[in-house]
C-alpha cells in the first residue's frame, strides 16, 4: 500500500493570538510541574502547537530581558537590513548592466532604449525592480508592450510620432549624423513635411539623437609683421552681391599618426561655397597655393577683374609667390590689418564646421590619405546638401543656381 506523506505548515496566527496565548501561559505557568506540561496543555486549550507556543514564550522573554537573546525589534531590524542589502545589490546589478547597455553619456536614455533593457532582463530582475531604478512608470512599460504587440492600439499622436520618427532619422542619418534639431527641422520643411520644431526635438530626445557642438577655436597661422601686406578691402564686411565677387581663405592642422597634416580652404563668400581646397603634410606656401589654383580654374573668368581675394597676415598667404599668382590672373589681394580671426570670420567660421563635422567627429587619424578622402566627402556634402541659416536655409549650389537663374530673367525682360 502506498503511502502519501502531507508536508505540515504551519498556521499564520495573529498577532493577538500569540499575544493571548503567551500571556496565559506567563500567568499560570507555576500552576504546572515543568515547561514542556505547561505548553502542552495550554497549546492544546488553543489549538497551536507546543512548539509554537514555546517559540513565542521564549522571544517574550528575551523582550522583556528576562532571556538572552535577540528581541523582536533586533530581529525586525536585521530583517529590514537584509532586505535592503538584497535590494541594493539587485539594483547595482541593474544599474552595472544598464550602463553597459545604454549609449555612454550623462543624459537620460530614450524611453525606447529603456523599455527594451527591461524587456531583456525581466527574467532576471523582475519588471518592479527595474522599472523603480531606471525611473519609468510600469503602467509606461506595459503600455509599449501591449503596443508592440498590437500597434492598432496606439494613439493618434503615437502613431503619427512613429512616422516622424522614421523620417527625422533618415535626415538625420543622411546627413552625417550632424544636424540639429533646427536644421532637420529645415530638412522636414523642405520636403513638404508640417510640423513643430518643438516636435522635431521632442522625437530627437525620445530617439537619443543630437546634432555635433562646435568646439573651441584653434589658431593655425602666424601673422607676419616683417612683410609688407595688401590693404584690407573687406573691413570684417563679408558679404558678396554676386559669385566670384569676394573669395576668403584659411587653412587648418589635424593631428595624425604619421604627422600633421594641413587642410587649406578657398571660399566664395557669396553663398559661403568651398572653391578650392588641399591637403598636405607641409604647410609651405605652394600647399595654399594648390588650393587656390584649384578655384581659379574652376571659377575664375577673364572677363572679371573685380575679384577680390582676402585673408589673414599668415607668412603664406603675404609670400611673393602667392601675391603674384593673385597679380598674374587680375585677383586684388586683401589682407586683416589687426590679424585677429575677426579679420577673417567667414573662413574661420567654415574651419570651424569642417573640425567639428568631420575631424572631430570621426576621428582619430591615421594618415594623410584618410584626412584627404574624408574631406573630399564633405566639400561635396557641404556644397551641395549642407543647408546654411544666413542663406535662408539653402545649399550653396541651391544659391548660386538661384542667382543665375533670376540673372538669366533679367537679361530675358532686358
Amino acid at each position: 500500500m502506498e503511502q502519501t506523506h502531507n508536508k505540515k505548515t504551519s498556521k499564520p496566527y495573529s498577532l493577538e493570538f500569540r499575544e493571548r496565548a503567551v500571556r496565559l501561559a506567563m500567568e499560570h505557568r507555576e500552576e504546572y510541574r515543568s515547561e514542556a506540561a505547561l505548553f502542552t496543555a495550554i497549546a492544546s486549550k488553543l489549538g497551536c502547537s507546543p512548539d509554537s507556543l514555546r517559540v513565542w514564550v521564549r522571544q517574550a522573554q528575551r523582550d522583556g530581558g528576562e532571556r538572552p537573546g535577540q528581541t523582536s525589534a533586533e530581529k525586525a531590524r536585521i530583517k529590514e537590513l537584509e532586505r535592503e542589502v538584497r535590494e541594493l545589490r539587485q539594483a547595482n546589478e541593474i544599474l552595472k548592466k544598464a550602463s553597459a547597455y545604454f549609449c555612454p553619456g550623462g543624459a537620460r536614455p530614450p524611453v525606447s532604449q529603456v523599455i527594451a533593457f527591461i524587456e531583456e532582463h525581466r527574467g532576471e530582475f523582475g519588471v518592479e525592480p527595474m522599472c523603480r531604478m531606471l525611473q519609468i512608470a510600469q503602467s509606461t512599460y506595459y503600455e509599449r508592450r501591449a503596443i508592440l504587440r498590437d500597434p492598432d492600439r496606439a494613439s493618434q499622436r503615437a502613431k503619427s510620432d512613429a512616422d516622424l520618427c522614421i523620417k527625422i532619422n533618415a535626415a538625420w542619418e543622411e546627413n552625417r549624423k550632424l544636424y540639429g534639431a533646427r536644421k532637420i527641422w529645415h530638412v522636414l520643411l523642405r520636403d513638404n513635411q508640417q510640423i513643430a520644431r518643438c516636435t522635431v526635438e521632442r522625437l530627437m530626445r525620445n530617439l537619443g539623437i543630437k546634432g555635433v557642438v562646435r568646439g573651441k577655436k584653434v589658431v593655425t597661422t602666424n601673422p607676419d609683421t616683417s612683410q609688407p601686406c595688401p590693404d584690407d578691402k573687406v573691413n570684417r564686411l563679408f558679404k558678396a552681391d554676386r559669385p566670384n565677387q569676394l573669395w576668403v581663405s584659411d587653412f587648418t592642422y589635424v593631428p595624425t599618426w604619421s604627422g600633421t597634416v594641413y587642410v587649406a580652404f578657398v571660399i566664395d563668400v557669396f553663398a559661403r561655397r568651398i572653391v578650392g581646397w588641399r591637403v598636405s603634410t607641409s604647410m609651405a606656401t605652394q600647399f595654399v597655393l594648390d588650393a587656390l589654383d584649384q578655384a581659379i580654374w574652376q571659377r575664375k573668368t577673364p572677363d572679371n577683374n573685380a575679384l577680390i581675394h582676402h585673408s589673414d597676415r599668415g607668412s603664406q598667404y603675404l609670400s611673393i609667390k602667392y601675391t603674384e599668382r593673385l597679380v598674374e590672373v587680375g585677383i586684388d589681394p586683401s589682407v586683416g590689418t589687426v590679424g585677429d580671426s575677426y579679420d577673417n570670420a567667414l573662413a574661420e567660421c567654415v574651419i570651424g564646421l569642417f573640425k567639428t563635422e568631420v575631424i572631430n567627429q570621426i576621428g582619430p587619424w591615421k594618415s594623410m590619405r584618410e584626412v584627404e578622402w574624408e574631406t573630399l566627402k564633405w566639400v561635396d556634402w557641404y556644397n551641395n546638401r549642407r543647408l546654411f541659416g544666413p542663406i535662408g536655409y539653402i545649399t550653396p549650389a541651391e544659391a548660386e543656381e538661384a542667382f543665375y537663374a533670376n540673372l538669366n530673367t533679367l537679361d530675358k525682360v532686358a
